[in-house]
């Protein structure tokens, strides 16, 4: 029961976010692609395959820019805070946010840079630096570290909380960490420079 459990609860929390990403896609570009498809066909006079697919990314990119101005980013920020709101919604949308948001990297409470750590039964684990901080237990403040450790897939995982000084700093992308987790490691490079 308990291996259930834990299998389920692990495939839950795979599978839901990846729904609901590729559902959100497929939606926006049925949305565009249904906005803009008798746009074009009276434009040009004949449907060409593709257009709607173009409009969405051009879309996403004006979202994106809008997001990126001052003004854009108040707009957005303030529809956010009303859509939160609602129960239902930010139920399913402020995780699906703080997930995605952990990848961007204009985001600074993200995943900031590759870290491998030594475990004293595993040997070595590689991980994200997600927060540098200090604690004072009276012989003056210990620079620490928090590193995010997947354990299952992207989404789940251990926060590992070590002295900055026992971290070592790979010369790993955010991105190619991302991939070496993704392949289960193949994707991980022959040589590693710390």
């Amino acid at each position: 029961m308990p291996w259930l459990r834990r299998s389920f609860i692990t495939g839950f929390f795979v599978t839901v976010p990846l729904v609901i990403s590729v559902a959100a896609f497929i939606k926006i570009f049925d949305v565009v692609d249904g906005l803009t498809t008798p746009f074009y066909d009276r434009l040009i006079g004949h449907r060409i395959a593709g257009l709607g697919i173009l409009s969405t990314a051009m879309a996403i990119v004006l979202v994106g820019a809008f997001a990126r101005n001052v003004i854009g980013r108040r707009i957005l920020q303030r529809t956010e805070g009303w859509l939160l709101r609602v129960p239902v919604f930010r139920t399913i949308y402020a995780p699906v946010r703080q997930l995605i948001a952990a990848f961007s990297p204009d985001n600074e409470s993200g995943f900031k840079r590759v870290v491998m750590i030594e475990d004293a039964r595993k040997g070595y684990a590689l991980g994200f630096l997600t927060r540098e901080f200090t604690v004072d237990r009276g012989q003056g403040p210990e620079a620490l570290i928090a590193v995010f450790v997947p354990t299952n897939h992207l989404y789940l995982g251990d926060v590992v909380i070590c002295a900055r000084d026992r971290a070592m700093f790979p010369d790993i992308s955010v991105e190619d960490g991302i991939r070496i987790f993704l392949t289960g490691g193949m994707a991980l490079p022959p040589k590693v420079r710390i």
